[in-house]
């Protein structure tokens, strides 16, 4: 029996703490959040705690965490040096530094860690990576998810942006995607960001781009935007360029550009030939919770059958650096070199 806690009880912690209790092999120790929480019938039964000091005192075989990205590192460090392996959200940590710091821990104590990339779980986002790399490179990549968030959903942007910006936030996801589709080397990002309100930290930006150029000569750019202010025209572009042809992503937007179901569905692909096109529609696709589902059944199973994550851990390092390497080009006026 694997004993977990979750850390951090927002909409991604609920989810990997519902999808915990639903595996088999299982038992949730204790659910962490810093101030009270309604909790779904599921997991009204799981000890509920405020202090993570008494959390890491139950001696918790796996560590879920799901607070906000500068305590990333920190946690998923504490946790392994506690015994624990970690499955961490998105992003690793909000510095490559931290990054490193966190995989030199799991090296040196032999632990699993895993990064919530959850479109590495979704079928139809791997039918659209097959579909890219079967037109063959180089490629240029167009791709965004710009959020129109008002009340809670701005709320709850406006928290996370005390630390992080929504192009390192969002675009580790769609950067990964674009990694995984060239397979080779990024070797220079260049950034551009705006500052839309002020209600965000004067050193924070709620709009920005990356280009990113990768050693076999593809390109791609990708933006990010939070905030009332923000169009919902074209918010959610996923378009795969080739010299034989195209894959984009149709059919998939709605109406609510911040609703957390938007963000992974991909509902059809046009797949785009010098021959002619061909439309695939893509049924029955996983909602949130079965994607968070498949995510916990396979950090279950790189624990219990020694999974090596040594491709899983360098790929999420190497959409985090180009993130980074954007804000950083953002910061200073000038491209980054990788």
């Amino acid at each position: 029996m694997i004993r977990a806690i979750v850390i951090g009880l927002g909409n991604m912690g609920l989810s990997h703490a519902l999808a915990l209790h639903a595996a088999n092999g299982v038992e949730i120790v204790a659910l962490v959040n810093r101030s009270p929480r309604t909790l779904p019938d599921e997991l009204k039964n799981c000890q509920f705690l405020t202090d993570i000091d008494e959390a890491f005192a139950l001696a918790p075989d796996l560590v879920v965490i799901a607070t906000y990205s500068d305590s990333h590192a920190p946690i998923a460090i504490r946790a392994m040096e506690a015994g624990a392996h970690v499955f961490v959200e998105k992003p690793l940590a909000t510095t490559l530094n931290d990054a490193l710091a966190v995989v030199d821990t799991a090296t040196r104590l032999n632990r699993k860690l895993i990064v919530g990339y959850i479109l590495r779980h979704h079928p139809s986002w791997q039918r659209l990576i097959a579909e890219a790399r079967g037109l063959g490179g180089p490629y240029v990549f167009r791709m965004n998810l710009n959020q129109q968030s008002v009340g809670d959903e701005w709320a709850t942007h406006r928290a996370l942006m005390q630390s992080t910006s929504p192009l390192v936030d969002c675009g580790v996801h769609y950067v990964d995607i674009m990694c995984q589709i060239t397979d080779a080397a990024p070797v220079q990002v260049q950034g551009i960001g705006l500052r839309l309100s002020d209600e965000i930290p004067e050193d924070i930006y709620n709009y920005g781009q990356l280009q990113v150029r990768f050693s076999d000569g593809s390109v791609g750019w990708y933006e990010a935007g939070w905030g009332p202010m923000m169009s919902q025209t074209a918010y959610f572009v996923k378009d795969i360029v080739s010299p034989n042809g195209a894959v984009s992503i149709v059919d998939a937007a709605s109406d609510n550009s911040a609703e957390i179901e938007g963000h992974t569905k991909v509902g059809g692909l046009l797949v785009h030939r010098l021959s002619g096109d061909e439309h695939i529609t893509l049924e029955d696709e996983p909602g949130h919770q079965a994607l968070c589902d498949a995510e916990q059944r396979f950090v279950l199973r790189a624990i219990l059958e020694d999974i090596d994550l040594t491709r899983h851990i360098n790929d999420a390092i190497q959409s985090l650096a180009i993130c980074i390497a954007a804000d950083k080009s953002i910061r200073i006026g000038m491209s980054v070199q990788l």
